[in-house]
């Protein structure tokens, strides 16, 4: 009796996974082609399209600039406001997290910095110093 050869040949698993490599590498083409439009789409939308500065007069490059600066104006003025808006929200989240603690009766605890020893006795030597030196500019007038 001849023996029932399995149905993934070594050679069908070759096949199939170059056949699988190729449809990921497709579709990895198409996704990055699909992200490169969808950001020139973006860019045009924000900015508008790119102005003929060549054949401008200067009465045109300074309405072309008076435009680039307003619509600048405008969004810096935007941008002022959202992050009043994160720092005000970033303010009620931690008054927040706060009174939650406080209801819960666990207090978080700061993480305390660790000081030198040695940085401790320069700067209390820095003050003996300065004390010293002002208390014989005083003998000396």
């Amino acid at each position: 009796m001849a023996k029932k050869k399995g149905f993934m040949t070594p050679e069908r698993k070759k096949k199939l996974r170059t056949l699988l490599r190729k449809k990921a590498a497709e579709e990895l083409k198409k996704e990055q082609e699909r992200k490169a439009e969808e950001r020139l789409r973006v860019i045009a939308e924000r900015c508008g399209t790119k102005a003929d500065l060549e054949a401008a007069s200067t009465d045109d490059l300074k309405k072309v600039c008076q435009e680039y600066f307003d619509k600048w104006y405008g969004l810096e003025g935007e941008m002022f406001f959202l992050q009043r808006e994160v720092i005000l929200r970033d303010l009620q989240i931690n008054e927040l997290t706060i009174s939650v603690s406080d209801m819960k009766g666990k207090f978080i605890k700061p993480t305390l910095k660790k000081v030198s020893k040695y940085e401790n006795k320069f700067a209390k030597l820095q003050e003996k110093a300065a004390k010293f030196a002002f208390a014989n500019q005083m003998k000396a007038k």
